[in-house]
């Protein structure tokens, strides 16, 4: 059995490690054999991954992808390559996402500390999703997995289980499980639903420090407002309000 983390982040957005110090930490301390690059709002951390780790002899594959902010939500858009528009409406964003062959996840579904997709939008949408979160580590998901886990056996998406990484040492904290070994045959299990989500070892919060999760934290308010623009971020909130959730 194969194992991914699909939602990782790096400092193109509001990670705290650039990426030739993430695909080294990825090679030396984890046992991934998938890892996805998903920063918000921007293609350019996930293609100078592939670009770095294309140049190297690394044993773990990986994935290119997007967190797009729609207006509902956060959606990921995996095995995509070219940037997808943000700040519009879930539907558009995965037209888009599936016309370039990508998958789209949701992830940290139902999490009001963050910009999460509710129930009502994911019920809705189900039909054309590929998956979801229901195995997250971060601090924004964890008190929604169990929620979201029960949606979705309702729903019967693909299940993912993701890091959410923002630090190196929450890489791997969750991650899916799938078969075989290659980011063609996860991208075979998730759409035939065929994955599995598993928690890995835990966040040591701890040894990270309150100073550096504030410093993330400030630089995730920022991350989406710094690639789309202050103005059109906050109409997108108001335009949120009014859709359903």
């Amino acid at each position: 059995m194969g194992n991914a983390d699909l939602h990782i982040h790096t400092s193109f957005s509001d990670g705290m490690a650039d990426v030739p110090e993430l695909l080294e930490y990825v090679e030396e301390n984890t046992a991934l054999d998938i890892i996805a690059i998903v920063d918000h709002d921007d293609v350019r951390g996930a293609l100078a991954a592939r670009e770095r780790w294309a140049k190297a002899n690394h044993r773990f594959q990986l994935v290119t992808g997007i967190e797009v902010t729609a207006i509902e939500g956060h959606l990921l858009a995996l095995y995509v390559d070219e940037p997808v528009k943000s700040l519009r409406s879930i539907e558009r964003v995965i037209e888009d996402v599936h016309r370039q062959g990508g998958l789209c996840v949701v992830p940290h579904p139902l999490s009001w500390l963050t910009r999460s997709i509710g129930a009502r939008t994911i019920e809705r949408f189900a039909g054309s999703l590929d998956g979801i979160e229901v195995a997250c580590c971060s601090p924004a998901a964890r008190m929604s997995n169990g929620r979201a886990a029960a949606l979705n056996r309702s729903l019967g998406l693909a299940e993912l289980g993701s890091s959410d990484a923002h630090f190196l040492k929450a890489i791997g904290s969750a991650y899916t499980e799938f078969e075989g070994r290659t980011s063609a045959d996860l991208k075979y299990a998730i759409t035939a639903k065929a994955t599995r989500a598993v928690y890995g070892p835990p966040v040591a919060w701890r040894r990270i420090g309150m100073r550096q999760m504030v410093r993330q934290t400030w630089r995730g308010i920022c991350a989406t407002p710094r690639a789309m623009g202050l103005g059109p971020t906050a109409r997108s909130f108001v335009r949120r309000i009014f859709h359903s959730r």
